[in-house]
């Protein structure tokens, strides 16, 4: 059965086109699962002229790549794959939603693999998720179905998804076991027709585990032989299964390195089993371990040295920066370090350190900033964290939407700008009314720089709230913690100064990234502002570059970002008549929060800073409404896995 809609309302069709009654005229040259929902897709969707379909490898595009031709009576759709043609519809159909006009159009992926992964535990829960549990029901598979799974797989396809890793990198064994791989299979089923493959996250130690081996050492025959058997097996059932994505020695997970073993070494004995059936291994490189080393450079040390000993069929999937999913990083320099090895980058779409589901953060000009670092064509593919759970708007707040979304079109098409996004999902999702589209529009495009201002501006990061990551704790200090798990690793505030010194005199980690950043990064003149605090240790009294001191400057930024938070409150309170009452007092509430907390993190981090700078914050800013003390005392207590639904300090 072809699924329309999950359930009543908006909020649950995310941007997708409305199955209307219309009886849109649709043929093509050849048949197929996939190309049955695209002609699906057309008689229930499109008002327009007919529509041709023509797949054949003689058209000239890349793999998946699609064309579209405003013929005399009719609209073609050229591809190479039954795949392109489906993301041809979707295109087609995106037109008709956003501006209604049918352009000539020519469009090949950027990425061959464009991959959600999904953080989410068999238990239900989702780890760094703040969108209720999981969306699979692992209880109630095989045997019960959920309609949101078509619905899930039908968004990914709108937007150029290929593949969904549907478990946490933290990985149970027990993924790998007969049971749950008649439920993976389920899932595949309902996603292969939308062109989307499973991938699982393993644990390296599945043949201890699963098997009772004595050792996963991956140079060892009979755990060579339990990975190839298994790999048959899930073949045999997934006869399209992409593959594997694997944390190894990293927080605590199993890994070679516990066998003496490299990275390489592990990769390759899992990438040597899925060859024969043409399945990639993601290897992650987010490792760290408690060493002397700088924690950003840790990734370029242990994977560096390993380039060019890689299978083809392993791709090595890195953070977009050094460190861990900050409002914002410089790039990673690992990626301009691989140059003989397939690399990808790993980007978080859920808001891990952005205020969860309560604050606006449209992270397009993030991923775009990133982009403008290191060129698309050096990677093999993008992946996501995702942001969805089974709350009934999918992102636990409705904007958040936007960031699956910009994921998907970034990953299909990296020129594609900030700007454009946004505009293609208001438009969709709500209205095409100017009168809503140019003003949010506005507000998407400075989220990401207000929460960079009212958290950690000038380069400040990883000052968070213990455990959970939500809100400012510049002073916290855990008894027997690692040093890189405090903020004061991050921004060794003192009498002197403030920010970590990476430079030559420091640690050293400029080194790391090519010419010319290197020496740009290394020279506090030359370094750009908004990465300062990263790589100097700055001092308080430094004349920046409008002639103020770094104290005045910081102090600037922290306010900035509440002004502009009150903003975009502002413009949404005009929004009113553009959306359903419910969706409208939600959005409202959250900003309200969102409000909140950028007083929130504004005082506590300027008053704690204060007891070092010893400088005044200037007369013509607004003065902060709590105290240090207050600041300390307040402890928010939630998991991982909620989220404050109207909190503030008291």
């Amino acid at each position: 059965m072809f699924v329309t809609e999950v359930s009543v309302g908006k909020v649950s069709r995310l941007w997708l086109p409305v199955f209307n009654g219309n009886k849109g005229e649709v043929a093509c040259n050849v048949k197929s699962p996939v190309i049955s929902v695209a002609m699906q897709e057309i008689k229930g969707c499109w008002n327009g002229k007919p529509v041709k379909i023509d797949v054949s490898k003689k058209n000239g595009l890349e793999k998946d790549g699609f064309k579209i031709a405003d013929k005399r009576g009719f609209v073609q759709i050229l591809a190479t794959t039954d795949a392109g043609a489906l993301y041809g519809v979707y295109e087609l159909l995106r037109m008709q939603q956003s501006d209604g006009i049918i352009k000539d159009k020519v469009s090949n992926p950027s990425y061959q693999f464009r991959i959600l992964n999904h953080w989410d535990n068999l238990n239900g829960t989702i780890e760094r998720g703040y969108a209720g549990k999981s969306l699979w029901k692992w209880e109630e598979l095989p045997g019960k179905v959920s309609d949101r799974y078509q619905a899930y797989a039908r968004a990914n396809a709108s937007i150029g998804i290929n593949g969904t890793v549907i478990n946490n990198v933290n990985a149970s064994h027990l993924i790998l076991s007969d049971e749950y791989l008649n439920k993976v299979k389920v899932l595949a089923d309902i996603f292969r027709p939308y062109g989307i493959k499973v991938y699982l996250s393993i644990n390296f130690a599945s043949p201890m585990q699963l098997a009772g081996l004595k050792t996963a050492d991956p140079l060892d025959k009979d755990v060579i032989k339990w990975w190839r058997s298994k790999v048959k097996e899930i073949y045999s059932i997934i006869p399209d299964f992409g593959g594997f994505l694997v944390k190894a020695n990293s927080e605590g997970q199993p890994g070679p390195c516990d066998f003496n073993r490299t990275h390489a070494d592990g990769a390759n004995m899992l990438a040597d089993a899925l060859k024969p059936y043409k399945g990639i291994v993601m290897w992650r490189a987010f490792v760290y371990n408690p060493t002397d080393n700088d924690r950003a450079k840790q990734a370029y040390l242990e994977f560096q040295p390993l380039d060019g000993q890689f299978r083809d069929n392993v791709i090595i999937q890195i953070k977009n920066g050094p460190i861990d999913f900050q409002p914002r990083e410089p790039f990673s320099p690992l990626f301009t370090a691989l140059h003989k090895s397939k690399s990808m980058v790993e980007f978080q779409i859920t808001q891990e350190y952005l205020g969860f589901s309560n604050h606006l953060a449209f992270l397009a000009p993030m991923w775009k900033e990133f982009y403008s670092h290191v060129k698309p064509q050096s990677l093999t593919a993008a992946a996501g964290v995702a942001n969805i759970g089974d709350d009934e708007n999918w992102c636990g707040n409705d904007l958040a939407q936007s960031n699956w979304y910009a994921f998907g079109r970034l990953s299909w098409d990296t020129s594609l700008s900030s700007e454009t996004i946004a505009k293609e999902w208001l438009s969709q999702t709500f209205t095409k009314d100017k009168g809503f589209v140019e003003p949010m529009t506005n507000v998407l495009l400075e989220s990401r720089e207000a929460v960079v201002n009212y958290m950690m501006p000038l380069g400040l990061h990883h000052i968070f709230a213990w455990g959970h990551h939500y809100g400012p704790q510049p002073w916290c200090e855990i008894p027997g913690a690692r040093a890189d798990w405090l903020p004061s690793y991050y921004h060794r505030a003192d009498a002197k100064g403030l920010g970590f010194d990476r430079t030559a005199t420091g640690s050293y980690a400029t080194a790391q990234y090519p010419s010319p950043y290197n020496t740009l990064y290394d020279d506090i003149k030359s370094c750009p502002e908004e990465y300062i605090l990263w790589f100097h240790h700055v001092p308080w009294d430094y004349t920046m570059k409008n002639g103020k001191t770094m104290w005045f400057n910081l102090c600037d930024k922290y306010n900035e970002g509440v002004y502009q938070v009150r903003t975009f409150q502002g413009v949404w309170d005009k929004m009113k008549g553009y959306v359903d009452k419910d969706q409208f007092e939600d959005i409202q509430r959250r900003f309200k929060i969102q409000s909140r907390d950028a007083v929130w993190w504004r005082d506590a981090c300027l008053l704690y800073f204060q007891t070092f700078s010893n400088m005044e914050i200037p007369e013509q800013m607004e003065r902060p409404v709590h105290d240090l003390k207050q600041m300390k005392e307040f402890q928010l207590k939630i998991s991982n896995y909620e989220v404050p639904k109207d909190m503030f300090c008291r």
